[in-house]
């Protein structure tokens, strides 16, 4: 049995920034940490204080006491665990749910932040992960069903007690683009936000010119790239099956559940990678459109104004969206 965990490395969360040897020069104006289950990484290009990098450590460690599922003491474990009763919670954590519910509805059940008390059955952490019986996976995926969340003003609660949040597929999309706005009212024209497979852009390089984003291909554990994207101002959000996975009898387990089964995801997808100008957007989209599949995934994102996909199949072959290829010609 193999087991694969999060590499602790920035390259791991499929970014690639080439030619950024302003960068370099500047690694005082970098702030690392391992936070949301990953490695993350902001780096301001601009010559600012450096009590910046401070204020968004301040931003991530509060988001990530708010919005783990695994600390007791999160409002969205709070939540999970108050047996059906109201929990009342901070503006951030209603308009997080919210946005969730709204991904619910536009995917028709497939984006389901209640995906909690499957996710639960599923250690990819473990030192010897193990497959969970087909008794639990059938028993807690009935309590699959965004539906049973209740919000009143700031308060709420889960109808179905058996229920549990796991905010997981969006909340890095959202601390994101908090971030952003922090950095902005701070006067910072150019900089990396990445949050392990989540990157937002703010601005160009210092140059002027876009920066260079790889798409990592999948199951490379150098973090080569199989393709990049350039943008300026945008988010590009990664979901992959190598991200987190573990193999057991020759057979690859991954983190992407489905809420129909409550297993891993089968379909030929590698990964889905979304480009746009919300993190949150991305965040959600990149998982909703895995789920959905090559056709159907690729359909909702040409329906979509200022969407771009690239969907990589487990054959490694690309697949971009009509907007991106028409950008791409001019």
């Amino acid at each position: 049995m193999k087991v694969k965990k999060l590499a602790a490395l920035i390259s791991a969360a499929a970014l690639l920034l080439s030619g950024c040897s302003d960068i370099a020069d500047k690694k005082d104006l970098t702030y690392t940490d391992t936070l949301f289950d990953t490695v993350i990484s902001i780096q301001i290009l601009d010559p600012v204080d450096k009590s910046i990098l401070d204020g968004c450590r301040k931003i991530c460690r509060k988001y990530d006491a708010k919005f783990s599922r695994t600390n007791d003491d999160s409002e969205i474990a709070r939540i999970n665990n108050a047996k059906g009763k109201f929990v009342e919670v901070s503006d951030d954590t209603i308009t997080l749910i919210e946005k969730g519910m709204y991904y619910g509805d536009m995917s028709k059940g497939l984006f389901d932040i209640t995906i909690g008390s499957v996710s639960e059955l599923w250690d990819f952490h473990a030192e010897k992960p193990s497959i969970p019986s087909s008794k639990k996976i059938n028993s807690t995926r009935n309590h699959v069903n965004y539906r049973n969340i209740l919000i009143a003003d700031n308060k709420v609660k889960l109808t179905d007690r058996k229920a549990s949040l796991d905010v997981g597929a969006i909340a890095k999309g959202y601390i994101a683009d908090r971030l952003k706005d922090y950095l902005v009212s701070k006067n910072v024209k150019h900089a990396i936000i990445n949050l392990g497979g989540n990157v937002l852009t703010i601005g160009t390089k210092t140059d002027g010119s876009d920066y260079n984003i790889g798409i990592q291909r999948p199951f490379d554990e150098t973090g080569e790239p199989i393709t990049s994207v350039k943008v300026a101002g945008k988010s590009v959000v990664t979901t992959g099956t190598y991200q987190r996975y573990f193999k057991k009898n020759g057979k690859l387990y991954h983190h992407i559940l489905s809420p129909n089964t409550g297993r891993p995801c089968k379909n030929n997808l590698s990964s889905v990678t979304i480009i746009t100008d919300s993190s949150l957007t991305a965040d959600a989209m990149s998982t909703t459109c895995f789920l959905m599949g090559l056709e159907e995934g690729m359909k909702l994102v040409n329906l979509l104004d200022n969407v771009d996909a690239v969907f990589i199949t487990d054959d490694n072959e690309i697949h971009y969206s009509d907007n991106f290829l028409k950008k791409d010609k001019k």
